[in-house]
């Protein structure tokens, strides 16, 4: 098994503030709502609901990614990508992530995730795996947008994360699927 490695671990660091969930609890394991039905499993693609405060003065918008450090590439996976939240929006109520957005507040952009598809693709880890991380952060950023094209990939974004980021918050559930028979 390959070391388990907190990517955030490695960035500037920047206060955090408090992240919570109707869906979801740190270390716990994800619902079937927020798992994927990508490789015929029973999930529901559902992005969980998100609240947030605490964050810091000077907030201007807010960003929501959803990353799997755990995918078995050298490159992680994104499952969800969510950018240029008005500083006025701390939550999001369970299915925002939802393919259309039709749930986002106006301004907000998705981008698309590690498989092609705008909005929240739920768990998928290969069965027998040990179980994954989701990395669900929602990043308060000191300006009102990235300005990223909407075909830019959630790597570049992390880029303007980084440089723009005033506070983090982040629940990390987990989830795998037992071995095949």
């Amino acid at each position: 098994m390959r070391p388990r490695q907190d990517p955030y671990s490695t960035l500037p660091a920047v206060p955090p503030f408090r992240l919570r969930s109707d869906d979801i609890a740190d270390g716990e394991s994800l619902g079937v709502a927020q798992t994927s039905a990508i490789f015929g499993g029973p999930g529901r693609d559902r992005s969980p609901h998100l609240a947030w405060d605490g964050h810091p003065p000077g907030t201007a918008s807010f960003a929501v990614t959803c990353f799997d450090p755990d995918a078995l590439t050298v490159s992680g996976f994104w499952h969800w990508v969510l950018h240029d939240l008005p500083a006025s929006v701390t939550e999001l109520p369970a299915g925002a992530g939802d393919a259309g957005g039709s749930m986002l507040p106006p301004g907000a952009r998705t981008l698309l995730n590690d498989a092609g598809r705008r909005g929240y693709l739920g768990a998928a880890p290969a069965p027998g795996e040990a179980p994954h991380r989701y990395m669900f952060v929602v990043h308060a950023l000191d300006v009102p947008t990235l300005e990223v094209a909407p075909d830019a990939t959630p790597a570049w974004l992390g880029f303007r994360l980084v440089a723009h980021a005033l506070g983090r918050a982040r629940l990390s559930p987990v989830f795998g699927l037992p071995e095949s028979s």
